[in-house]
């Protein structure tokens, strides 16, 4: 299990409250890839050093194809190049695989891993696209994700939702957040000045890497956002920043002020990649759930005070998890309830 973050990051704002009897995931975990490490992003099907994307259309030859649109359809078929993935776990839900992202538009470089609902690859779900959620792990989460971990079994939790139909089937993915696990060198999902553009990598290239292996719902109503600690202040952020991007986000447990010391000297651009700003500005029309654990009382006033500042059209939401530790244990017990906010709040999957 990766070393819990030294700094205290917790941050609360408020539409409505009440409680949840819940908390989620990832404060810092060993990395599940195990000696699953990864393959290139790159055209074409499998390679030495992986398997194309499943469900990616290839041809006699075996290159990849992309699907013909529907431009009037609700669903986005995978536009390519498909990426060339390993397999990471096995989890009695499926598979979660991994590559590594070289992301064109930032330049940086980094693992992702993605898990896909079963129904995805069911024939009868060809034409249908899915809505995504990605999800960012607490601690530094550089070189792993705590949510490919079996600590926070949430594949599993998904597809067993899915079935009874109270949850969507998701397409997850969850992206190292940083490149160095020192934290002195935190990136914060974010375009630190002289520093790799990790916010650049999280918000275009990820999308379009996912859009590019993937058939997704059209426009933002199917794109979601979570994480833990840590990776609450990233859910937080790029919806805030992003609200064409996504439309609703769960921060679990986290913290709202930009702290990486590497903002030293950039004092204008840490506050434009500032939640507790953010949240105050009337620009975002996302939803979001921010929760807090009840045993932690600077954490429920952090979060608390953060919830109340939010200004319309965002709607945020707070859940105190009773009794609820600032602990992976916690945090896994949030997802039935988490996963079931989300599907209320974002597009389930469309077919054309």
């Amino acid at each position: 299990m990766q070393p819990q973050s030294t700094r205290i990051r917790a941050v609360l704002t408020g539409a409505a409250a009440f409680t949840l009897a819940a908390s989620l995931a990832a404060c810092g975990s060993t990395d599940a890839s195990g000696t699953g490490d990864t393959a290139k992003v790159g055209k074409g099907a499998g390679t030495a050093s992986g398997t194309a994307a499943p469900g990616t259309p290839t041809a006699a030859d075996g290159t990849t194809t992309a699907p013909a649109q529907n431009p009037s359809g609700k669903v986005l078929m995978p536009t390519g190049p498909a990426a060339s993935f390993t397999k990471a776990r096995d989890t009695a839900a499926g598979q979660i695989l991994v590559t590594t992202l070289n992301g064109p538009k930032s330049g940086v470089s980094g693992k992702v891993w993605v898990w896909l609902p079963p129904e995805y690859n069911d024939p009868k779900y060809a034409r249908t696209g899915f809505p995504v959620l990605t999800l960012y792990a607490g601690g530094q989460s550089a070189g792993y994700n705590t949510w490919t971990d079996n600590q926070l079994p949430i594949q599993e939790i998904d597809a067993d939702l899915a079935k009874s139909g109270k949850a969507h089937p998701f397409i997850m993915i969850m992206p190292v957040q940083n490149l160095d696990s020192n934290e002195a060198k935190a990136l914060e999902c974010a375009d630190i000045p002289g520093q790799p553009k990790m916010g650049t990598w999280m918000a275009e290239d990820i999308p379009d890497f996912v859009r590019a292996n993937y058939r997704t719902v059209k426009g933002r109503d199917g794109w979601g956002l979570m994480g833990a600690s840590t990776g609450a202040f990233c859910s937080a952020k790029l919806a805030l920043q992003h609200p064409d991007k996504f439309k609703a986000a769960v921060p679990i447990d986290g913290y709202f002020n930009p702290d990486s010391p590497l903002w030293k000297g950039h004092e204008a651009e840490r506050q434009a990649n500032s939640p507790e700003l953010m949240v105050t500005q009337g620009k975002a029309d996302v939803k979001l759930l921010a929760t807090a654990g009840g045993a932690n009382a600077f954490e429920m006033k952090l979060v608390k005070a953060w919830v109340a500042k939010a200004a319309p059209p965002l709607s945020v939401e707070y859940y105190e998890q009773a009794g609820g530790k600032h602990l992976t244990s916690d945090f896994k017990k949030m997802i039935p309830d988490t996963l079931q906010w989300l599907t209320r709040n974002l597009a389930g999957p469309q077919s054309d």
